[in-house]
């Protein structure tokens, strides 16, 4: 039996980094790799041929002999999937549509796919394989059940081209414990988080290493959702680090109350971990209170990011504008903050309602929907809400007014200095050899900060920690995560017209949408 199985093609955005990929990263192509197929692959029966193509890195061929099609996708990702599960159809292959999209919205596919997979796949997937041999594959698959994670395999990694990506991904655990509104995670993967045995992630490290790789990106959505656990794995892989000499830089996801955790935090830095990206969202309180993200609540949020720096791990940071209780104010609360706590990697959305999240189901009671045109990024000029307490065309132009404020040259090196005095020795490296990094720095000169002009050569100077070497990794990262979403946004974002969401405004009424 042979299985092809296809990643589509991500739209442009800030997550793509496409910049620091194209201009700067050496032999890079993208972040980071199709974990769930390279898991999904190891599900399948030994004797099926598998292979795995990452349309953001190659060309998904035209023609296949493969018996089964299989496309994964996330909701940004549904246009190119729904495009290729025709195509392959089409052309007389058993299609099959999965992903986190497909886990939300399984009955959007009824017309394009043979087979939707829904939820988690340890199980249904072998299911599947079973039943397509026997000649009897059903419509849909839907795991709704608990997938004790024990039972996930090692992934299929010698099917990943690992060395064009910046990145290398696992998982250790699935859920989280909090219930904020707008979050689609607790509703597919639950409250209460499931982990991998401390022996399955040894085994995907060796293999990891085997490979050669060395920046890994723990992908769980939040790594300290049982914080007994997390602790024990960061135990774990800080004893493996001194066995392997700290071969891994690692990084992942958590909330911000791993900052009132002192233990906590000397663990990520004992096991190497470089960088968190954490929800901040928002620093108004009501707001908070309003999403149900009451775990940031716990203290002020850049004390807390303060106290992340001093244990060496640097911060990326998510950001919500348009809840409730946001007015037009909210943009130069969240400008003063981002600047202050010196978070380079800040993204910004617009707030989205997600199929089948809280947040979704009151604004349908609310009738606050807005029609959308496609899955769209929240980092993009759509939001699919009518805000409560701002006009929405208003909110826009702030937004894109936001994001040309923070990424100037100048504030790019001003973040990097506010961050630098309280994030004093970072635990982050490169994982690139010395060659390799004076490669990066020199392109960095020449296509950014030199194609940037006098105010962009002169922030970087100051910006760059001549007596303390052990800073220059970190430095250069940041200058190249900010000019790559400044190039992202100077293309895709700040030109852009608003019309679209004027359209989309039609028919709601005005008393949601001014101020």
């Amino acid at each position: 039996m042979h299985l092809l199985l296809i990643n589509p093609k991500f739209p442009e955005s800030f997550w793509s980094f496409r910049w620091a990929i194209d201009q700067v990263l050496p032999g890079k192509r993208a972040v980071n790799p199709p974990l769930g197929l390279a898991t999904l692959a190891a599900l399948c029966p030994a004797h099926w041929h598998v292979e795995i193509i990452d349309e953001n890195i190659e060309p998904v061929p035209l023609e296949t002999k493969a018996d089964i099609v299989g496309i994964c996708g996330m909701g940004v990702q549904m246009p190119r999937q729904r495009e290729l599960l025709v195509h392959f159809r089409r052309q007389g292959h058993y299609v099959v549509a999965g992903g986190s999209y497909a886990s939300l919205c399984h009955g959007d596919y009824a017309e394009d796919a043979h087979t939707v997979v829904a939820g988690e796949a340890e199980y249904v997937w072998k299911e599947f394989c079973r039943d397509f041999e026997a000649g009897c594959p059903k419509s849909l698959y839907h795991e709704t059940g608990t997938v004790a994670l024990a039972d996930s395999p090692v992934p299929r990694f010698d099917l990943l081209k690992l060395g064009v990506y910046s990145n290398v991904t696992l998982q250790f655990s699935r859920g989280c414990p909090y219930r904020c509104e707008f979050c689609d995670i607790i509703v597919m993967f639950g409250r209460r988080p499931r982990v991998k045995g401390l022996d399955q992630i040894e085994r995907e490290l060796d293999q990891l290493r085997r490979f050669g790789a060395r920046s890994v990106f723990f992908v769980d959505d939040n790594l300290i959702g049982n914080p007994k656990e997390a602790k024990e794995l960061l135990r774990f892989l800080a004893a493996y680090q001194r066995r392997h000499d700290y071969f891994f830089s690692f990084g992942t996801e958590a909330s911000l109350n791993m900052a009132q955790d002192d233990e906590l935090l000397d663990l990520f830095s004992a096991a190497n971990f470089g960088w968190v990206f954490i929800g901040i969202e928002t620093t108004d309180p009501e707001g908070l209170k309003e999403t149900g993200k009451v775990q940031n609540l716990r203290e002020d949020p850049l004390t807390a990011v303060r106290r992340i720096y001093a244990h060496g791990i640097d911060v990326l940071g998510g950001f919500i504008i348009g809840f409730d209780h946001d007015t037009m104010a909210t943009f130069e609360h969240q400008y003063r903050f981002i600047t202050d706590a010196g978070i380079q990697s800040a993204m910004i959305g617009l707030l989205m309602a997600l199929p089948r999240t809280p947040l979704h189901e009151r604004m349908q009671r609310e009738g606050r929907l807005l029609p959308l045109d496609g899955h769209a990024d929240n980092t993009c000029l759509t939001t699919n809400i009518a805000p409560r307490s701002m006009n929405i065309d208003a909110m826009v132009a702030a937004y894109q007014e936001l994001y040309r404020r923070l990424l100037t040259g100048p504030e790019i090196g001003r973040r990097i200095r506010n961050k630098m005095k309280y994030l004093q020795a970072p635990v982050y490296g490169s994982g690139y050899s010395m060659g390799q990094r004076a490669g990066i720095l020199a392109r960095l000169m020449v296509r950014g900060i030199g194609a940037g002009g006098l105010s962009t050569l002169v922030a970087f100077l100051r910006s760059f920690p001549f007596l303390t070497p052990s800073r220059i990794p970190m430095v250069i990262s940041d200058w190249i995560i900010g000019l790559s979403m400044k190039a992202f946004a100077e293309t895709s974002l700040l030109g852009r017209s608003t019309q679209g969401l004027n359209n989309a405004a039609t028919g709601i009424s005005t008393g949601l949408r001014d101020p």
